[in-house]
């Protein structure tokens, strides 16, 4: 996608986000405490983090202490922003060096795990790549049927075992389809639990166990769905799923209905994990490969 296209979903995405910080209102005013308070105030609103928020407040009082504010404070701070987010393969997903590349979704229910898996099998479809879908979330009644819609919608395979089947076997059985069809790419859905739940957890391990016996190197992404709308409540989720399983990534959803975009920056902060996708509207194409300076001039837009 254009650059200038991607910048015109972003800035409809994060248009709450936005919205917040309101710059215009910084012109011309005096950079004193009221200004840095109220600067200090939004950042911890769009839940930018305690740390971050206090390395950005700090330069701003630096260098702009008891001056005018004008478009240098801006991109001052968004400078700051950007160098928070730095990554040095933004948006990008591991490839293996021998088919199929496999990537390991997990996630709690209602973060909009399932429909984020068929939104990225999307993404590589318009890559040219073939994908398999593994539904191992089997906790969930109506969770495979779910993924199978979004899986002919998308035009990927799809396997699948009976409710209540064990995960790691699913995963199993799609392991030896994706090898036997020579497939690109195989993403395993699990079950959406609560960082809390510890015996699905140890399901989730499992899986993870599964997928490394059976195809080398494998999984090659493990990417954590967090809900930008439960802010700091998805750091503390990210923090225990990462130290079970290993997460290599974020995909954040539902960014479009919340002002606290920041928590980007947060996530990236706190446990050092990139942001490689986020979600900015409900249609199938509005999963967003994650790119900082895109991010951070519409969050000022």
């Amino acid at each position: 996608m254009a650059i200038k296209g991607l910048l015109e979903r972003f800035k409809k995405g994060l248009a709450k986000t936005a919205q917040l910080f309101n710059v215009s209102s910084w012109f011309g005013r005096k950079v004193d405490q009221s200004f840095l308070d109220e600067l200090e105030a939004k950042l911890i609103q769009a839940d930018v983090g305690v740390a971050a928020t206090a390395r950005i407040v700090d330069r701003v009082h630096e260098t702009y202490g008891e001056k005018t504010a004008d478009e240098s404070l801006l991109e001052l701070v968004k400078g700051e922003l950007k160098a928070l987010l730095a990554d040095p393969t933004p948006g990008t997903l591991v490839q293996a060096p021998h088919k199929p590349s496999v990537y390991l979704i997990a996630g709690v229910n209602g973060s909009g795990k399932t429909t984020s898996i068929a939104k990225l099998a999307q993404h590589l479809k318009d890559q040219k790549k073939t994908i398999l879908l593994a539904a191992c979330d089997t906790f969930r009644a109506a969770a495979a049927d779910q993924l199978t819609v979004w899986a002919e919608r998308s035009g990927s395979d799809i396997v699948k075992g009976a409710p209540g089947a064990d995960p790691a076997s699913v995963a199993h059985d799609a392991c030896d389809r994706a090898l036997a069809r020579g497939v690109d790419v195989l993403i395993v859905d699990t079950a959406g639990r609560l960082h809390t739940q510890h015996h699905l957890m140890r399901e989730l391990e499992k899986v993870r166990g599964v997928l490394q016996r059976k195809i080398p190197g494998a999984p090659h992404e493990v990417l954590l769905v967090l809900d930008a709308t439960n802010g700091q409540n998805a750091i503390r989720q990210a923090e225990t799923f990462t130290k079970s399983i290993g997460c290599t990534g974020v995909i954040l959803t539902k960014l479009d209905g919340t002002a606290k975009g920041g928590v980007v920056v947060a996530i990236r902060q706190s446990i050092n994990l990139p942001v490689k996708f986020i979600g900015v509207g409900e249609g199938i194409d509005d999963l967003q490969p994650f790119d900082a300076d895109t991010f951070v001039e519409s969050l000022f837009a």
